[in-house]
């Protein structure tokens, strides 16, 4: 794709910004539609595999090389489509994506539109499991427990997130691969703590804590950020 450039804070980036190696952690579960529609701006509409019911995702990475910088990051990610699109168009939101880094928010707002603000996030290893600190405003939001390891290897495949930037709509797409991966059914070793933090009580509202639908670990994930596109 041609290349764009931006100058956040002194620094070129550009696209497609290139991961080169993460470990990258996700759970899904099951929540409230309505709870979640709230979260959700209404140039998209949520995928509901149930009725009543859409997946989120709570993501974790710990960024090692990177084009934005070495930093951690939290998501909270929901899948939608543009209003009145097929199931093709099916892709991301994410609702939250706070890192410890104010490069790569200033970036991640700038060019993508991500809801990025820099907060502490703290990711801790064992040999068998990786846990995710959020502490936003001072305040404990959740702590993410999931199971570490895999022998696995995924192909590089494209993906599309949406965001909005000034109050329109953009997609994004994000190709991503990695080895040392797994992904586990259910909710065998995931265990989310949440806190006091306004958002922790958004989850709340949403379902959790509860059982996962499935986690994925990824212990050198690779990727690339394309650029953002008006819809």
């Amino acid at each position: 794709m041609p290349k764009k450039s931006y100058q956040i804070q002194g620094r070129t980036v550009e696209i497609p910004c290139v991961v080169r190696d993460a470990a990258a952690g996700t759970a899904m579960f099951l929540v409230s539609a309505s709870e979640a529609a709230s979260l959700v701006p209404d140039a998209f509409e949520l995928i509901e595999p149930e009725p009543g019911l859409t997946q989120m995702s709570l993501l974790a990475v710990d960024y090692r090389d990177n084009d934005l910088g070495d930093y951690n990051e939290v998501g909270i990610v929901f899948f939608v489509k543009p209003c009145g699109a097929s199931a093709d168009k099916t892709g991301t939101f994410i609702y939250q994506l706070p890192v410890n880094q104010s490069f790569t928010s200033e970036a991640g707002c700038t060019i993508w539109g991500f809801p990025k603000s820099v907060q502490e996030i703290d990711i801790d290893y064992t040999a068998h499991t990786a846990t995710c600190r959020l502490v936003m405003d001072g305040q404990h939001v959740l702590t993410l427990s999931l199971p570490r390891g895999g022998t696995g290897e995924s192909a590089d495949s494209e993906s599309t997130g949406y965001t909005l930037i000034n109050g329109v709509p953009h997609s994004n797409s994000f190709t991503r691969g990695g080895t040392g991966e797994e992904t586990t059914l259910g909710g065998d070793g995931v265990t989310v703590e949440l806190g006091t933090h306004p958002i922790a009580e958004t989850l709340r509202r949403l379902g959790l804590p509860t059982d996962a639908l499935l986690s994925n670990w990824c212990e050198h994930m690779r990727g690339s950020f394309g650029p953002s596109i008006p819809l």
